[in-house]
């Protein structure tokens, strides 16, 4: 009887398999909370409801990104897909929560360029998993 080597994920691919669910769970957590917050009590805005299925798509994303390495390998490529997906939440997602529940809007400008960063994360993905495997040194 011969024993295979155990299957191990590169760091990079747990770590954003890690942070996709965290960030999916917290999606779940901050649209429980929004159906229950005083500020919303007329009802949910139309931006926060697009932030918060932005968040849950992307947060997938990540997880996909994460699956994404351990199939097709660490790459510069897949390392800034992740990168981005992250870059993305926070400048569009989470700034928009900020905006409409603590009334911080000084980073309103930002938005798009999380929207920027997601277009550019997906794109990155597609050429992570086109290349294949390339593994570089650190991250694997």
């Amino acid at each position: 009887m011969t024993t295979s080597p155990m299957f191990s994920l590169p760091v990079s691919a747990r770590i954003f398999g890690a942070l996709g669910a965290l960030s999916a769970c917290t999606s779940v957590v901050f649209s429980a909370a929004f159906a229950h917050l005083p500020v919303f009590a007329a009802g949910v805005p139309a931006a926060v409801q697009t932030a918060l299925s932005q968040h849950q798509f992307h947060s997938v994303g990540l997880l996909i990104t994460g699956l994404a390495i351990g199939v097709c390998g660490v790459s510069r490529w897949s390392l800034a897909a992740g990168g981005l997906m992250l870059v993305g939440l926070l400048l569009f997602s989470f700034n928009l929560y900020a905006r409409h529940v603590l009334g911080f809007d000084a980073w309103r400008a930002a938005v798009p360029w999380g929207g920027v960063a997601w277009i550019l994360a997906w794109l990155s993905l597609a050429v992570a998993c086109f290349k294949g495997r390339v593994e570089p040194s650190g991250w694997a």
